[in-house]
């Protein structure tokens, strides 16, 4: 996964999926989903991403990485 701030245009963009190629996309009042062939979310942009978060979206990044391993029951 690989998040960008692009501060100059306001646009974040989340990419999920490296390299997936993007076959469709929705556009949500200005938060855009990619999506690949099978309907896997790729990327999600957000337009004004500054104006819709704070002034630097990623100064308050918190890269965190929870994993809980399953527990198979028997």
């Amino acid at each position: 996964m690989k998040i960008e701030y692009d501060p100059e245009n306001d646009l974040m963009n989340i990419e999920i999926i490296p390299g997936e190629p993007i076959v469709d996309s929705i556009d949500i009042e200005g938060v855009i989903i990619d999506y690949s062939e099978d309907r896997k979310i790729v990327a999600i942009e957000i337009l004004d991403a500054g104006k819709r978060t704070q002034k630097n979206p990623l100064s308050q990044l918190d890269l965190s990485i929870v994993r809980e391993a399953a527990v198979v029951q028997m």
